[in-house]
């Protein structure tokens, strides 16, 4: 990006969302990052908690301040994230990683990492967890689901290189524009072109996973008809 990154490091924090907000609300400048060994109120979308042993996953946080970005696209500023945290995993440790609507990085129907955006006004601070190096065994509650970066690559994975890798591809999409975001999103999205079993608070469906609208919408091809989610969990089928 043209502006230099501002990078406050932390060896433990509640949250990097968390801080990054409020200094968003003091009025701090785009491009301030937060990164921490370790996070004691790590949050994940819909409510969920982050788990995350201490010192063996990337945890950081940037504000942006998107100008002439439209409300219903700043789902792009989670896309750059995202895309950006799998090409430092891809050019660090040779892992690569498919991209989940909305936010995802996986390995199989592993987790390998995950983005919360929070918007303040006009700031949007975006979250990633990437697990990096952690145990062989992993704690019980995530053990079927999760996976980590050094379980692929047969070796440690070093936190600060992917953090520097992520923050030199960010840059370099927030130079190109939000429009290029928007295409190499859609050509990345490994959500789109399969089978897909989509949960809400309510109800469940399945169907074809057919696009990603220009809001940020999956489009998704279910016995009923076409259906548009914007929030919920997708869940990729065999």
């Amino acid at each position: 990006m043209t502006a230099a990154w501002d990078i406050q490091r932390f060896p433990i924090i509640d949250s990097t969302n968390t801080w990054v907000l409020e200094q968003a609300r003091n009025g701090a400048a785009e491009g301030l990052v937060a990164v921490a060994d370790e996070q004691t109120a790590g949050r994940g979308r819909l409510g969920r908690t982050w788990i995350a042993p201490p010192a063996s996953s990337l945890l950081m946080s940037v504000l942006l301040r998107p100008e002439g970005l439209p409300m219903d696209r700043l789902h792009l500023a989670t896309a750059a994230v995202a895309m950006s945290g799998a090409d430092a995993l891809s050019a660090v440790a040779g892992v690569d990683a498919d991209l989940k609507w909305p936010n995802d990085l996986l390995i199989g129907t592993r987790k390998l990492a995950g983005v919360l955006t929070e918007v303040e006004g006009a700031a949007v601070v975006v979250g990633i967890g990437i697990n990096c190096t952690w145990p062989d065994d992993l704690p019980a509650e995530i053990a079927e689901t999760a996976v980590a970066a050094n379980h692929v690559a047969g070796r440690p994975v070093s936190t600060a290189d992917v953090f520097d890798a992520l923050l030199d591809r960010l840059g370099a999409r927030l130079d190109a524009g939000w429009d290029d975001v928007a295409s190499e999103y859609r050509s990345r999205c490994a959500t789109v072109g399969r089978e897909v079993r989509v949960e809400l608070a309510e109800e469940s469906f399945s169907g074809f996973a057919a696009e990603v609208e220009n809001d940020g919408a999956l489009i998704v091809l279910s016995d009923d008809g076409p259906r548009r989610v914007v929030a919920g969990d997708v869940v990729h089928l065999r």
